[in-house]
């Protein structure tokens, strides 16, 4: 694989009325990464996930990690450990990065 430059998130991401629809920039037997728009309410459910970092590019809202909520804004980093339950809730227009490892 070659490198891979993306100079603007914002010209990748994708925020839909019909919810969350998280845009693919790598993905191969060890290593995932996703860009991901949600509009104010909308919501990634819980879900049990590998080792992961989310990395949060503007906006507000909630990630819940094993069932503690913690506030996230621009700026905010999120690591979450192998197998636990994670999702997120946009309150104001909310864009992140999150990077999964198997």
């Amino acid at each position: 694989m070659t490198h891979q430059l993306y100079p603007n998130w914002k010209e990748t991401i994708v925020f839909s009325p019909d919810g969350p629809q998280p845009q693919l920039l790598v993905e191969n037997d060890k290593f995932k990464v996703i860009l991901a728009g949600l509009e104010p309410g909308q919501k990634i459910p819980a879900h049990p996930e590998a080792q992961a970092m989310y990395h949060f590019l503007e906006g507000t809202g909630a990630m819940i990690v094993d069932g503690e909520r913690l506030a996230v804004e621009a700026g905010t980093t999120v690591i979450t450990p192998q197998g636990a339950v994670r999702g997120v809730e946009a309150e104001a227009r909310l864009a992140f990065l999150a990077a999964r490892v198997a």
